[in-house]
């Protein structure tokens, strides 16, 4: 945890350029926006992934990231609509472990997006891995 940035910005020791600091959360300006205003939402209880958030503070984190993306739209900057995002994992494209959710404020031809070029499986393929993943939700109490 030594090595976590957002833990030094939360504790108040790295700067950060603050937009909402609440008693279980912190939102400020990402140093390499996607867009313009692009920010992240961060709880101050440090969590490196999913798993290792606690289920409260990941719903203040989207809570306030919900409330974010509402005062962008109403905000003098240019939206037209928002992203929220969360990687969780290197593959996922996680690189500061401590969970964090990216706002990312979007305008028409901004040139951010996330597109896949899959095909659409079948409804076998579809039914097999909702099967899967209920199978795991019920392993865990969830």
């Amino acid at each position: 945890m030594s090595d976590c940035i957002f833990c030094a910005i939360v504790a108040g020791t790295a700067p950060a350029s603050v937009v909402l600091d609440e008693s279980d959360v912190l939102a400020f300006m990402d140093i390499r926006p996607f867009t313009p205003g692009h920010l992240l939402v961060v709880p101050k209880r440090h969590a490196s992934g999913l798993a290792q958030l606690d289920p409260e503070d990941g719903a203040k984190v989207f809570a306030a990231g919900q409330r974010i993306a509402t005062a962008l739209r109403s905000s003098a900057l240019p939206v037209d609509g928002v992203n929220l995002f969360l990687a969780d994992g290197v593959a996922a494209g996680q690189e500061v472990f401590h969970v964090h959710l990216h706002v990312v404020p979007r305008t028409a031809r901004d040139g951010f997006g996330v597109r896949a070029n899959a095909q659409s499986p079948t409804r076998t393929v579809l039914d097999g891995t909702a099967d899967a993943i209920r199978s795991a939700l019920g392993s865990d109490g969830a």
